[in-house]
């Protein structure tokens, strides 16, 4: 016999980080960084027919300080990377990052010295968008899957610790580079 026997009917059970991640899951407000094609279908979301509201994004904040969640849409020049960079570090903790589009996951068809080959080398991302430009159904699914991840998140003293770790080693990751082997030409 246990616990869940002798509690009346009506009684909800769950712990304190199941239940800090359901809230935290759904009150997700947006910073949005739209920098080219892809913030019109980023704009596209927020309207009646995909209806960002439902998932209580519908407030888009003004300032990174009410914002814990970073949507880049586009290309990220070189110049604009401070920037981003700033915007990012004035936002709240916890702090979420959604890569949306070709361009700013890794640099699209801009391979050249004024674009930033991907934004992963300014911030640390969480979810990675891909397309040209992604539709809006596409943004929504992978607000669900950031919900997902949200609501999966360790509490305590721990996790701001393995955060920075995160951070740390996906800013010290470098460009793959094709391996030839010795005495080879390609």
């Amino acid at each position: 016999m246990g616990l869940e026997e002798k509690l009346p009917s009506g009684v909800l059970l769950t712990s304190v980080e199941k239940a800090a991640g359901w809230a935290r899951a759904r009150s997700v407000w947006p910073a949005t960084f739209g920098l080219a094609c892809c913030a019109i279908e980023l704009m596209m979301t927020g309207g009646p027919k995909h209806d960002l509201a439902r998932f209580g994004m519908e407030r888009a904040s003004n300032t990174p300080r009410q914002a814990d969640l970073m949507i880049v849409a586009g290309r990220v020049s070189q110049k604009m990377a401070p920037v981003l960079r700033q915007i990012y570090d004035q936002m709240s903790d916890p702090k979420w990052v959604i890569s949306m589009g070709v361009c700013a996951s890794s640099g699209g068809m801009f391979n050249n010295y004024a674009i930033v080959q991907g934004v992963d080398h300014i911030v640390p991302v969480d979810i990675y968008l891909p397309g040209c430009p992604p539709r809006p159904e596409m943004l929504l699914d992978s607000i669900v899957k950031l919900h997902d991840k949200i609501m999966n998140m360790k509490l305590g003293k721990n996790r701001e610790r393995e955060i920075t770790e995160l951070e740390n080693a996906r800013l010290g990751l470098r460009p793959l580079h094709l391996a030839v082997p010795e005495g080879t030409e390609l």
